[in-house]
């Protein structure tokens, strides 16, 4: 009997980010990065968090996820003007491509993302 061949899941490149290293973690990646801004307390934050990583795992190697908590990152939470959590914000380059505050479903958050990076490719082809 043939034996099975086991394919390892993608790495997803995931990250946690602060105030000291956000620029490092999230602005120099090389691919577009999908920023969550969160707290600990936040119920919602809790439960976009395994869509944000299933989101990050089919686009390993494309998307890059970092989570900031906004109660340790107070900077990064007023840089970005956060008034709710949790935001997401798709980055690329530093640049702000997409936000979202709040959290929804993992096919609504895949819509967002796929119009985002979509928008985003269009304006980096016109420049």
């Amino acid at each position: 009997m043939p034996s099975a061949v086991v394919v390892p899941p993608p790495l997803v490149d995931a990250a946690a980010a602060g105030d000291g290293d956000f620029a490092d973690v999230a602005e120099k990646s090389s691919v577009p990065v999908l920023v969550d801004l969160w707290a600990a307390w936040c119920g919602p934050c809790r439960m976009v968090s395994p869509a944000l990583e299933q989101l990050a795992t089919e686009r390993a190697g494309q998307l890059k996820l970092v989570k900031v908590d906004v109660d340790k990152a107070p900077a990064i939470s007023q840089r970005f003007m956060v008034q709710a959590v949790p935001t997401l914000l798709l980055l690329d380059h530093g640049q702000i491509l997409a936000r979202q505050a709040g959290a929804a479903p993992v096919a609504a958050l895949r819509n967002w993302l796929n119009q985002a990076l979509s928008a985003g490719s269009a304006k980096e082809a016109r420049s």
